[in-house]
């Protein structure tokens, strides 16, 4: 049986913090919050276009140790899958951000309120494609 914590204002807080942030680069830079983008540009530099994205990821680093320093603990995770495993889904995970054009941050935070369609429909086959990986993996993999 897998266990579950339901914490709805956490959940809230920090959606209404990606938004707000999305919102800012959005307006600041013109920029989608993206992350597979982003670092995908870090990896591939563009003259004038690396100190804003090396900015964001570090940000990100930094609001995952001020959650540390504030909770006192960092996410208890269990990784129950072998590293091979674990590597192969990461590849896949990349090659469909490649193949969709963006990751769920771009496409599903930012494109979806942009009401682009291409957005909505990457979405959609985000979410069936974790519902049926997680369907296979639990039911027919054992």
């Amino acid at each position: 049986m897998i266990e579950s914590t339901f914490t709805p204002l956490s959940g809230a807080v920090g959606g209404a913090l990606i938004g707000i942030a999305s919102v800012l680069l959005l307006l600041a830079n013109g920029r989608i919050a993206g992350v597979s983008g982003i670092v995908s540009g870090l990896l591939i530099r563009t003259p004038g276009d690396v100190a804003w994205r090396a900015a964001f990821v570090i940000g990100l680093w930094i609001g995952a140790a001020i959650y540390w320093l504030v909770r006192g603990e960092l996410f208890a995770v269990t990784v129950t899958a072998s590293l091979p495993t674990t590597l192969v889904a990461g590849l896949l995970v990349g090659f469909g951000t490649r193949l969709a054009g963006g990751c769920t941050s771009g496409h599903g935070i930012c494109g979806i309120a942009r009401l682009s369609k291409r957005s909505i429909a990457a979405t959609i086959v985000f979410i069936a494609a974790a519902m049926l990986t997680v369907f296979v993996a639990r039911n027919v993999a054992g």
